[in-house]
């Protein structure tokens, strides 16, 4: 294979410290890990609200999983103290489940505003912001949350 011309090759950044680095891992892997928690939990939360219960079928519908699936994280989110379930009766949220819903529902928001704010369409805008609310600071939110208010501020004065 031959030389790549400069103006068409990445440039190398050099390596950052190994523990700035292994941070950086850690916070992606944490964040992976309560990624499919914090799925679970906002939509058992939405169902509630929608119709007043969460049915296991429901939440495989709507996350195009098997029940089976269902079932093995509803133990999970059982046993970790997110949610109830109740024979005959679906699934309800602990308190502890429903600020994580409340606070993964906000950040989903924030995030959704702030993409469409950019001009993002807003179905992309929606699908985006599912995965990016899972990876987000809390700093980097604060700062999409000022953009967009900013943003709306300024639309508002015109």
């Amino acid at each position: 294979m031959g030389k790549t011309d400069d103006s068409t090759s990445l440039k190398s950044t050099p390596l950052i410290e190994a523990e700035r680095q292994v941070e950086s891992f850690r916070q992606v892997r944490e964040a992976h890990r309560m990624e499919l928690v914090e799925d679970y939990v906002e939509l058992i939360s939405d169902l509630l609200a929608d119709g007043g219960e969460a049915r296991q079928v429901d939440i495989a519908t709507r996350l195009g999983v098997a029940q089976p699936t269902v079932a093995k994280m509803l133990r999970r989110l059982a046993r970790d103290g997110w949610v109830v379930q109740r024979p005959y009766r679906g699934v309800f949220l602990t308190p502890e489940g429903e600020a994580l819903a409340h606070a993964s529902r906000q950040r989903h928001q924030t995030v959704e505003r702030f993409l469409l704010a950019l001009g993002v369409d807003p179905d992309t805008a929606r699908r985006d912001a599912e995965g990016i609310e899972h990876h987000v600071s809390e700093q980097t939110l604060a700062l999409f949350d000022a953009f967009v208010r900013k943003a709306e501020d300024g639309s508002a004065e015109r």
